[in-house]
């Protein structure tokens, strides 16, 4: 077996994918390693035989195709996120990682380990395996340096999540946080509700009846889809200028807690209009795979004006969206109805309702994406003092893919991706890279174990780490007043921390300032990340 792996390149990289997914679907306490355990497979494959060895090319296409699709996938959230106290939050993200990036190199001397291994500890600590990947483009052909780098990152990426989450609880009890306070702060701003309900509501209160919708939501703040009306025996949708008379009955989509508003304002609440006659309107859930749709904001599709027909909400992968007027649409969405029967044919048109199309990937925009990204990664940068600095294979396609998925489409050009094809090849591109990494690296690794450097090596992780994220913490909620739940977001640096964050918040705004900071974050990482092994002497 052994000589068809030294033999046989694709038998060992799939092979080592797959023990690793296995390994890392394992749960100990709720957390799992995820993608990353295949790194710890490939480093275990090499210290079994260091000829066990992938072709370089393996790893560069995994690089450009897991950045790349990073970028169109958070291009919009990267650049929406400065809307709501974006200069303070970014201000606080490079605080956060310049703090890290001067306990990295206060260690470097503490510790004289070499400027690989200190940026290896800086990039593990973080749980950044894109700015790994970008100082290892960086390096080129330097295998000694490359291996000093991964045994660094495999030594603190460890108590990069569990050091995280011990440091979550202890300032949760230090800065004694109220969740339903903050919750009830937020959701002004960020829809921190985890679900959304259907409720239907008998109008009997006199300040809704004779009003248009209009005028009733002119002065509150609910965050609610108003779908259909019942009037005696008649049902038809809702539109602002829809007047409500005494005993209508409404049905509202939202949030708990504004249902439970608008069913105080409006009368209480009823079954009547949860199950109604479909003969006239029904409701469909239609997938977004017409490539004129994406980028649509559901306010410009002007639906009224051809149809009689009200979008509710939009499924986009996992995420459940109320849909509002500035919603924009993509590929894939899974789009939700209530509209005439007699329209929803056509509304299938419309929107190509086409679940092979959706999930498609368009190879033109795709490559042209990807060929922009590596030509913009190849220039290089000089600055004052001889640096000299290239985006490389990880900068260069991660920026173009970020402009690119904010942007959407370019006239006739669809840049975004589906949202299943997007998953799909980040994950392979995760994979690939990360088994050539551990591979190339197991047999140095092996070494290091018999060494005192190795337990070195864990305490400046440890330490890098625990230090780094409780400074932030207490930077963050003290002094930039960004509320703790927030913060859980922003300090989680790989899916097992954002996991345990949202479990202690039981809202959802862990998951909003991990989707608001992580394009920043990340980018910052991978700068920072090579800069280090530039300065470091």
């Amino acid at each position: 077996m052994g000589s068809q792996l030294t033999e046989n390149s694709l038998l060992l990289l799939f092979l080592v994918a797959a023990i690793g997914y296995l390994v890392g679907s394992i749960r100990i306490k709720g957390a799992t390693l995820g993608v990353a355990a295949v790194l710890f497979v490939g480093l275990a494959f090499g210290m079994i035989n260091p000829n066990f060895q992938v072709p370089e090319i393996i790893f560069q296409l995994g690089l450009i195709l897991f950045v790349y699709s990073i970028g169109i996938s958070s291009g919009s959230a990267f650049f929406q996120s400065f809307k709501k106290n974006g200069y303070r939050d970014m201000l606080f993200v490079l605080i956060m990682l310049a703090i890290s990036a001067v306990m990295a190199v206060a260690i470097h001397y503490i510790f004289g380990f070499d400027k690989a291994t200190t940026t290896g500890l800086y990039s593990g600590s973080s749980t950044n395996t894109t700015a790994l990947a970008a100082v290892t483009d960086l390096i080129g052909n330097n295998q000694k340096a490359i291996q000093n780098i991964v045994v660094g990152y495999t030594y603190s990426y460890p108590m990069g999540v569990i050091g995280v989450m011990i440091v979550l609880k202890v300032c949760e009890k230090l800065l004694k946080v109220d969740y339903v306070a903050e919750k009830k702060l937020l959701r002004k701003d960020y829809p921190v509700d985890t679900e959304l309900s259907t409720r239907s509501v008998k109008v009997t209160n006199e300040p809704a009846i004779g009003r248009t919708l209009r005028d009733i939501l002119r002065p509150t703040d609910w965050n609610l889809v108003f779908s259909r009306v019942t009037k005696g025996s008649t049902i038809s949708l809702v539109h602002y200028d829809t007047v409500f008379e005494l005993g209508d009955t409404l049905m509202m989509i939202g949030s708990v807690e504004d249902l439970e508003k608008a069913t105080t304002f409006f009368g209480k609440e009823t079954t009547e209009n949860l199950y109604y006659d479909r003969k006239e309107y029904d409701v469909q859930q239609i997938f977004v795979s017409n490539p004129q749709m994406v980028g649509r904001t559901i306010a410009s599709l002007h639906l009224n004006s051809k149809y009689d027909a009200i979008i509710t909400r939009i499924r986009r992968g996992d995420t459940e969206l109320l849909a509002q007027p500035q919603t924009a649409l993509e590929l894939g969405d899974r789009v939700r109805f209530v509209a005439r029967r007699i329209d929803l044919k056509e509304l299938s048109k419309m929107f190509g309702d086409s679940y092979y199309e959706s999930s498609r990937v368009n190879l033109f925009s795709f490559g042209l994406g990807m060929a922009i990204g590596l030509v913009l990664g190849s220039i290089e940068f000089g600055f004052p003092g001889g640096l000299k600095f290239k985006l490389g294979l990880a900068g260069g396609p991660l920026i173009v893919g970020l402009l690119l998925g904010a942007i959407k489409r370019t006239g006739p050009i669809v840049w975004a991706l589906p949202y299943s094809a997007n998953v799909t090849l980040r994950q392979l591109g995760l994979i690939m890279l990360l088994a050539v990494v551990g591979l190339q690296s197991g047999h140095s690794f092996l070494e290091s174990l018999n060494q005192t450097r190795a337990l070195y090596l864990f305490i400046a992780g440890s330490v890098l780490s625990m230090f780094s994220a409780f400074v932030a913490i207490i930077i963050g909620f003290k002094i930039f007043k960004i509320p703790f739940s927030l913060l859980l977001g922003f300090m989680s640096n790989q899916p097992a921390i954002l996991d345990f964050a949202t479990d202690m918040s039981k809202n959802r705004a862990p998951v909003i300032g991990y989707t608001l900071m992580f394009p920043i974050a990340l980018i910052m990482k991978i700068l920072f990340a090579q800069i280090l092994y530039l300065i470091l002497p």
